[in-house]
């Protein structure tokens, strides 16, 4: 009987079906495999009724399934890469991305209906005066705040559709989601709107499945391997490499988006105060053999317009 490797992942419905992606695809390239998925109970799992960033617990949503891994009791974790701590822990490593899906945050309104989902701009201007407007991210907020400073930003957790609800039942006026997560369960609602880079820069890697596995097991990293997307583990590389310059966590306000055009990679990237009212902006290029300078570089820009006392502020509050 072939070997069953065992996939470990959160238990959410959105984590399950990432989970279940990439059993699909090993499967596809490696049909004679067993699996088996694990669902695993996080930390910010168990602890959805407190704000992620006072938490101040670094791989809140990954430490319990590395955990896992490195004591043997699953071969692969499964994690969505923004959740991922830019340093895996010792005897783990990051051996595959799968291609990234759609990289851009969602805003869901009832007041948007009929609005176009393609025009955020007119969107967002369409909140009504002091609307509330419910997310988890502190980068979503402060962008928010950046373009309608009005608006009321309120702490909301818990698995996607939970979110839509409090939408749906009018217990906040608007929400922010991921468009890959909406996407990846098939959900559509209506008063949807999904909002470009250049007016809200996602968090480094959003929309990208990773795959981690023990560092001794060739075995599995070799499977592993075998989907690993090369372009994106380029463009989310360098923003991950950014996050790592300049000491990033949850707690930083903080977008970053490459793309890759030829061996060319393109870096772009935003660092805001937490209400949106200084916003430090940066965008440079570099071969894709350069990745590290490229991050560096921006990462020393930005420090040098006054990332540093925006990254000190952030720091220092309890």
């Amino acid at each position: 009987m072939p070997h069953t490797i065992r996939i470990g992942t959160r238990a959410s419905r959105l984590a399950m079906w990432q989970a279940e992606r990439v059993r699909d695809t090993i499967q596809e390239r490696e049909p004679a495999s067993a699996f088996e998925i694990v669902p695993i109970r996080s930390s910010g799992d168990e602890k959805q009724h407190q704000n992620i960033a006072d938490l101040g617990i670094i791989g809140i949503f990954t430490r319990e399934i590395e955990g896992a891994l490195l004591d043997g009791r699953i071969d692969i974790a499964v994690h969505s890469l923004k959740d991922l701590p830019t340093e895996s822990p010792p005897g783990l490593r990051l051996a595959a991305v799968l291609p990234r899906d759609d990289p851009r945050d969602v805003l869901v309104s009832g007041a948007l209906y009929g609005i176009d989902p393609e025009d955020a701009r007119l969107a967002i201007s369409a909140l009504p005066r002091a609307s509330t407007v419910g997310t988890s991210s502190l980068r979503r907020r402060a962008e928010m705040l950046r373009v309608r400073s009005d608006l009321h930003m309120v702490e909301v957790r818990g698995n996607v559709p939970t979110r839509l609800a409090k939408v749906e039942e009018g217990e906040i006026d608007a929400v922010l989601l991921s468009a890959a997560g909406l996407d990846r369960l098939g959900l559509q609602p209506p008063g949807m709107v999904r909002i470009p880079p250049e007016l809200m820069m996602p968090a480094p890697a959003q929309g990208t499945i990773a795959v981690q596995v023990r560092t001794e097991d060739r075995g599995t990293t070799a499977i592993a391997a075998r989907i690993d997307d090369h372009a994106t583990r380029l463009t989310t590389g360098v923003e991950r490499m950014l996050l790592h310059a300049l000491h990033g966590g949850c707690r930083i306000p903080l977008g970053a988006f490459a793309t890759l055009d030829g061996d060319t990679l393109h870096l772009r990237a935003r660092l805001l105060t937490p209400n949106g009212a200084t916003c430090l902006e940066f965008a440079d290029r570099a071969a894709s053999s350069d990745s590290e300078a490229l991050a560096r570089g921006v990462a020393n820009d930005l420090l040098k317009r006054g990332a540093r006392r925006i990254l000190d502020d952030l720091r220092s509050t309890p």
